[in-house]
């Protein structure tokens, strides 16, 4: 039996939705703050295996910095102003969304299904470029209160 899925909706990986989540949760603490992995699994109930390799991800695109040593931890590497979720997604989402090599589709060579899926991903990563992490929590009380974290 198939659920019925919201009409119009696209379906990011986990990988990228918690990666969303942990910036949302970075970008909501005072600037520069340190927080730490096992902290942000605790607040939305994902494996912290699942965690480290979304954090190492976003540390390599430099979007979060890492802190070693014992005060260390997790903060952002750039302002949430700067911080474009067209960008995240292009870093963490898989965005090929068929393969189109004639080795495993015959009807390749006519087929125009890869420019119209090409067309569609890139209207829908312009379309998230218009957003910020700043504007996802700027003036959020309402997200503050679900997260505990206060003003």
């Amino acid at each position: 039996m198939r659920l019925p899925q919201e009409k119009n909706a696209v379906q990011l990986t986990s990988f990228t939705d918690y990666g969303l989540r942990a910036l949302i949760y970075m970008a909501l603490l005072p600037q520069g703050q340190l927080t730490n992995i096992t902290e942000v699994t605790e607040v939305y109930g994902v494996s912290r295996n699942h965690m480290v390799k979304i954090i190492n991800q976003l540390s390599r695109l430099g979007i979060v910095e890492a802190v070693r040593g014992k005060n260390g931890g997790i903060r952002l590497g750039l302002p949430a102003e700067q911080i474009r979720v067209g960008d995240v997604v292009r870093g963490l989402e898989p965005l090929q969304l068929v393969n189109c090599s004639s080795e495993f589709c015959h009807i390749t060579p006519a087929c125009r299904l890869k420019q119209v899926l090409a067309q569609a991903s890139a209207a829908f990563l312009a379309e998230l470029d218009k957003f910020t992490l700043a504007d996802l929590v700027s003036q959020n009380l309402p997200l503050r209160q679900l997260l505990h974290l206060s003003e």
